[in-house]
């Protein structure tokens, strides 16, 4: 089922393993993957100061490129994988389990963010192989990286669980809502809408004729 046909419910969450460690771990309070990911952020930012070569204006780099890097793939990842085309049982349970229950209960905080231990496992193997590319700049581009996604972690987070602010941020409040209750298939960028604009994603169109419906559903 694709996220876009699934008819979004204001409250209430969804039972998606019967084994209530499996059901236990596919929830998180957001705070934990924040503050886990600011930290190691850190930590690694500190090791890229004080134990490698590497100069400070090159590290100030790195920093910046990986956090425009995770940009593209929490736009690619978005787009690609979490609404991937059912076409197929597996493929369809695939999509509900990773996204399309967020789609379905885009209220349950508890889901608002991947499960710690998924989240670490897989920043680990990210790590390794941009360690493996690139060596010790690795511990100056990853923590642009991180910060990166503990940044649209908290976005995605505030857009679900408060109202809009009366600021220019508003936008990412009425592209995420045009994304959840218009069309499932515009609007792939949570934390900017940079790759939208640049792969025609946008529907400046769409947004701008919705823009007042979209607000009513925050």
């Amino acid at each position: 089922m694709e996220p876009q046909k699934i008819k979004p419910k204001n409250n209430g969450t969804k039972q998606l393993f019967d084994n209530p460690i499996l059901e236990a771990l596919s929830r998180t309070h957001i705070a934990i993957p924040v503050s886990l990911f600011f930290i190691l952020g850190a930590v690694l930012g500190w090791y890229a100061f004080t134990h490698t070569d590497l100069t400070n204006w090159l590290i100030g780099v790195l920093f910046v490129v990986g956090l425009i890097a995770f940009t593209f793939v929490e736009y690619w990842m978005h787009r690609s994988v979490y609404h991937i085309e059912p076409t197929t049982p597996a493929r369809a349970k695939f999509q509900y389990t990773t996204h399309g229950v967020h789609h379905e209960y885009p209220k349950d905080k508890s889901r608002l963010a991947m499960p710690p231990i998924l989240a670490v496992i897989i920043s680990g193997t990210l790590f390794a192989i941009f360690f493996l590319l690139m060596g010790e700049a690795a511990y100056a581009f990853f923590p642009g990286f991180i910060w990166g996604y503990a940044g649209y972690l908290l976005v995605h987070y505030c857009v679900h669980a408060y109202a809009p602010p009366k600021n220019f941020l508003k936008h990412l409040w009425i592209n995420h809502a045009i994304h959840h209750y218009k069309d499932g298939n515009v609007v792939f960028g949570v934390s900017s809408p940079l790759w939208d604009y640049i792969f025609n994603t946008m529907d400046d169109k769409r947004q701008s004729k919705d823009t007042s419906k979209a607000m009513e559903t925050l």
